[in-house]
């Protein structure tokens, strides 16, 4: 078995969508505990710790989270490009940073076109980077063959 240094850790980094299903909760819990459906709940069974705090959640209600983000239970679903457009500038406030990462070599964004669209051009002044796009929010086949190349399972 390989070992995978912090390093190579940091060099992808996951966006996925938030799902309809979220724990009911009165008080604020960590974003990759929130949600229920998706992508997430497999995220969170099979990477490791480290690789967890490379994972960012779209949100229709709060933008781009980082896995340990608290936030509340709600319910909202992006329904509209202009919906998607005005979320755009929460989204690049917390990416910029993550794609300036100096070791961030590799990028998978599982987003539903209505969702890329709050991410688009974010990637267009990034540096070189392998940018892998899946359409399937639910997808996770083609995520676990893209993250077992990184070796991240």
């Amino acid at each position: 078995m390989t070992t995978i240094s912090g390093l190579e850790s940091e060099q992808g980094l996951v966006i996925v969508s938030c799902s309809r299903e979220k724990l009911v909760t009165t008080t604020p819990v960590p974003a990759l505990e929130l949600y229920q459906g998706a992508l997430v709940p497999h995220l969170r069974d099979h990477l490791a710790p480290e690789h967890r705090a490379r994972v960012r959640i779209l949100s229709a209600a709060y933008g781009l989270l980082h896995p340990d983000d608290l936030v509340d239970t709600y319910e909202r679903k992006l329904r509209t490009r202009g919906e998607a457009q005005a979320l755009r500038p929460h989204v690049a406030e917390r990416l910029t940073t993550d794609l300036r990462t100096e070791a961030l070599r590799h990028v998978l964004v599982v987003l539903e076109p209505l969702y890329q669209t709050a991410a688009e051009r974010l990637f267009d002044h990034a540096p070189p980077l392998t940018l892998t796009l899946l359409p399937n929010p639910v997808d996770w086949s083609g995520t676990s063959a893209v993250l077992s190349g990184w070796g991240w399972l």
